[in-house]
């Protein structure tokens, strides 16, 4: 996966992100924050998650089936991991 390397370190700073919010929620939730608060904050780690699953499966899509070098079959076989990932995130 060259586009998870290419963008390793924007993708970390997006992971380490979502990671700080995620332990956010936890202190939120431990110190009986406002409900409103704590829906805010999950709207807000899903968001983050959203967002980089866009950018990861934007570089999968682009690298791996947009490429002229790829052969048919391995182009199945990429079209088939997305399709999975995508039901399997979308559930």
């Amino acid at each position: 996966m060259a586009h998870t390397i290419k963008g390793k370190k924007a993708l970390l700073t997006r992971v380490r992100r979502i990671k700080g919010q995620v332990e956010a929620l936890d202190r939120a939730l431990e110190q009986e924050v406002e409900c409103g608060a704590i829906l805010q904050q999950i709207a807000a780690i899903r968001g983050a998650v959203n967002g980089l699953m866009a950018e990861v499966l934007e570089g999968h899509i682009r690298g791996h089936l947009g490429a002229e070098d790829v052969s048919p079959a391995q182009r199945r076989t990429d079209l088939e991991l997305v399709i999975d990932a995508l039901r399997s995130y979308l559930k």
